[in-house]
Parts: C-alpha cells; structure tokens; sequence
C-alpha cells in the first residue's frame, strides 16, 4: 500500500487522539493534565499580589525557595499588586490549573478585598484551590509614649465620651489593622478616625512622629518600633501572648473574643488543580514550615503558623469570609463607593 512506519503512525496517532483532544475541549478540560509524579518540568510561577518586602513576599520568598530546593526547578516570584491584592489574585483565579500558577493568598486577598470590591473579578472560593496554610502575624494595637497611655483600658478612659473622633492610622482602608480598630470601636461605642497610609511604613513614620497617636497594625510592622521604645503596645490579637512580649495581653484576654485575628496567608492555585498535586504541595509545605531557616524567620518576622490539611484550610478560609467579609462591607467603603 506504499506506506511506511512513520505514515502509519501519524495516521494512527490522529485517529486516536485527535477525539480525545477534541473531547478535552468540549469538556472544558486541560489537553495535558498535570502528573504529580512528572511535575514539574520547568519553572514554576508565585504571584504575591503585593509589593516586595511585605509580609506576603517574605512568606512567598521562604516557601518558594524550600520548594525550589525539593523538586529542583526554580519557583520564580513575581509581584503583582494592586486594589488590595486583587489584580495579582485574579490573574492567578482566571488562569489554568496546569500546575505552573500559584499565589500567595490571604486575608486581605482572598476574604477582605472581594467583599468591598465589586471589580474584583474572582470569587475566592470558586476561582481557587486552597492548597496549604502559610501563617501570618497578629494585629497590635500600639500608642505613641506622648499619649500617656499604658493600657487598652486607660485609652478607652481617655476617648470615651469624646465629641470628636480619635484618629488612628492603620497600613490601609481594607487591612486587617483597620478592621480590627473598627470593630473594637463600634464594640466600645467610641468614635474613631481612620487616617488611611498606602503601605505600612508610611503609617509607622507618622506614628513614631507623633503626628497621629494611635496605630492598629501588625506586629511584625509594629515590632522594631516596640522594641527600640517608640511605640507602646496595648494589645494584640493572637489567640495567646506573644512570646517576646509576654506582658502585652490578647484583645480575646481583655474581653474581646471576637478580636482573635491574624493577617495570614496562604498557598493557592486556580481552581481544580488534580488533587494528587495538591496533597503534595500541602505535604511539602507543612514540611518547610518545619524546617529550622523558615522557623527562624517565621520568629523573628512575629509570625504565627498552623499545620491544616487542604480540605481543613478550605473550611478555614470558608469560615473566614464568613466572619470578616460582612465587617469589611460594613466599616470599609473603598474608592468608587460601597461593594453592594
């Protein structure tokens, strides 16, 4: 019939898996499925949707770095920030689940930015899979030494019945530190101030100025001003003290129990990345958090972490737009006007 090997092998080849192709695209499936025994094969991509030396970049760095060093391709960062975390989260929600693609979550991310944002252009349950809890740091709230203040209860004293708000300055309208003022403020009934900061050190300078006497920030923003006696902590929102301030009680310690809080983050992919992948991913990076370098950092950074599983830290970030979404819509109204 005048055909050779190689003939008879295309004609094999789009025979067979020429439907199996098409099939994929009906079914809206990826032509070449990611293998958690062959992955990866190339360089792997983290988007931190904040500017670098953040605390989502620390995190991103750490990790990308350990999984670097296991699998033996480079986990290359790139920072994408913008609206909150928003653009650089959407980018990563609409993209496909090869395997190549991940983020650095969070909850400034992933529960607090889609709340208010009406543009967000993902929904942070559908559009990701929620590999692996990172871990973060708690939310502190400090005073300038000028206030005269030593405790949460004399500044409560000094503002309370006050005409005029207080102002207080946090890292952002939408971050964690603001909500958190908020929230104790509308608990107290005691009218506050929020004297927005695009970025932390910006809000820290004006704090150790004494041009605003009040901060709502995380401890790892907070610590180094804390420690050099520029700044005094009143409380933090941990579930327990911090172990190089043991003499700063928790919110929940004080009478707050809603005010356990951290600004986490996370490891994420787009959405139905193969479950295989996944436990993988979860399992190397329960054991990098473990590891004495990140351990080390993760400390001197005033970060807290948790093991969970997928499945426990999908619930988690569940439970979590759950709380802080409807506080975000409530206290929060971003440029443009309210989210709903």
């Amino acid at each position: 019939m005048g055909w050779d090997v190689k003939e008879r092998s295309e004609e094999f080849m789009g025979r067979v898996c020429a439907p199996l192709f098409a099939a994929a695209v009906v079914l809206g499936l990826p032509a070449y499925p990611a293998n958690a025994q062959e992955w990866p094969t190339r360089p792997v991509k983290i988007v931190v949707p904040f500017a670098p030396g953040g605390s989502a970049d620390t995190l991103g760095r750490l990790i990308g770095d350990q999984l670097s060093r296991k699998f033996g391709q480079q986990f290359v960062i790139e920072n994408r920030g913008g609206a909150g975390g928003v653009v650089g989260s959407a980018q990563v929600g609409n993209a496909e689940p090869d395997g190549y693609t991940f983020v650095i979550s969070g909850i400034a991310s992933h529960v607090i930015a889609p709340a208010i944002n009406r543009n967000a252009g993902f929904d942070p349950l559908k559009n990701f899979t929620h590999i692996a809890y990172l871990g973060g740091p708690p939310i502190v709230i400090v005073v300038h030494p000028s206030l005269g203040v030593k405790s949460l209860k004399d500044l409560l004293a000094k503002v309370k019945g006050s005409k005029d708000a207080t102002p207080y300055v946090s890292p952002g309208p939408g971050t964690l530190g603001n909500l958190v003022a908020e929230y104790w403020g509308r608990k107290e009934n005691i009218k506050l101030e929020h004297v927005p900061y695009r970025g932390a050190s910006l809000a820290v300078n004006d704090l150790i100025a004494g041009h605003v006497k009040i901060g709502s920030m995380t401890w790892t923003t907070a610590l180094g001003q804390i420690r050099g006696g520029n700044l005094i902590p009143l409380a933090v929102s941990s579930a327990k003290r911090m172990p190089e301030a043991p003499n700063v009680p928790t919110l929940k310690e004080l009478g707050y129990p809603d005010l356990v809080a951290v600004t986490w983050f996370s490891f994420s992919s787009p959405a139905k990345l193969p479950n295989d992948m996944v436990q993988k991913l979860n399992h190397e990076i329960l054991i990098a958090l473990e590891s004495p370098e990140v351990l080390k950092r993760l400390e001197t950074e005033g970060m807290e972490t948790e093991k969970m599983s997928p499945e426990e830290f999908t619930k988690f970030v569940e439970s979590e737009i759950g709380k802080w979404g409807p506080v975000a819509k409530e206290f929060i109204v971003p440029e443009g006007g309210p989210a709903r």
